[in-house]
């Protein structure tokens, strides 16, 4: 019974998933970080539709990777994030585009859906997980950008993967 039901909900709205899927252009490969199981699982909570939790994910990662950027940039986080963005900007960590891009992400009423506040009943969760997806894929594409040599992954930005000294890097693959 309960099988038959998920099957036919499946059914009914796989082509509305794959949409979703597709309209976020995320990174592939990310370095594996605390936060890239929380990402990847962001990307599927926005594919199987269920949005509140992917804007609310969405706005931890964000937070996650700006943390992380600070530490492995050697800047104290104890700011806020508006000015910790153009510290980035201004000292060449991150592109002003990438900065926009968090700096979207935490205005998508972060507080009011971090705390529960009545104004959530009006949030249109839908259109604001599929923007903070596509501000999160900007900035992870920055972040994690790389190419590849002969099969071997090489980083835009060393400082955010953990290189071995035999060259080679813990990655989180999201390749569907």
């Amino acid at each position: 019974m309960l099988k038959d039901s998920l099957l036919s909900e499946l059914e009914q709205n796989v082509d509305q998933r794959i949409d979703r899927y597709m309209e976020i252009d995320h990174q592939g490969i990310i370095g594996n970080h605390h936060f890239a199981s929380a990402s990847s699982e962001c990307l599927n909570l926005y594919r199987d539709g269920y949005f509140i939790s992917a804007v609310m994910v969405s706005q931890a990662v964000n937070e996650g990777i700006v943390k992380f950027v600070a530490e492995r940039n050697g800047i104290k986080e104890k700011k806020e994030h508006s000015d910790l963005m153009n510290e980035f900007v201004q000292q060449k960590i991150m592109s002003s585009n990438c900065a926009q891009a968090s700096k979207k992400i935490w205005g998508s009423f972060r507080n009011d859906v971090h705390h529960m506040n009545p104004k959530v009943a009006k949030i249109p969760f839908k259109e604001i997980a599929k923007k903070n997806l596509q501000d999160l894929a900007i900035i992870e594409k920055e972040i994690f950008g790389a190419n590849y040599n002969n099969g071997k992954l090489v980083p835009h930005h060393p400082q955010y993967w953990d290189v071995g000294k035999d060259g080679t890097v813990p990655v989180y693959l999201r390749l569907l």
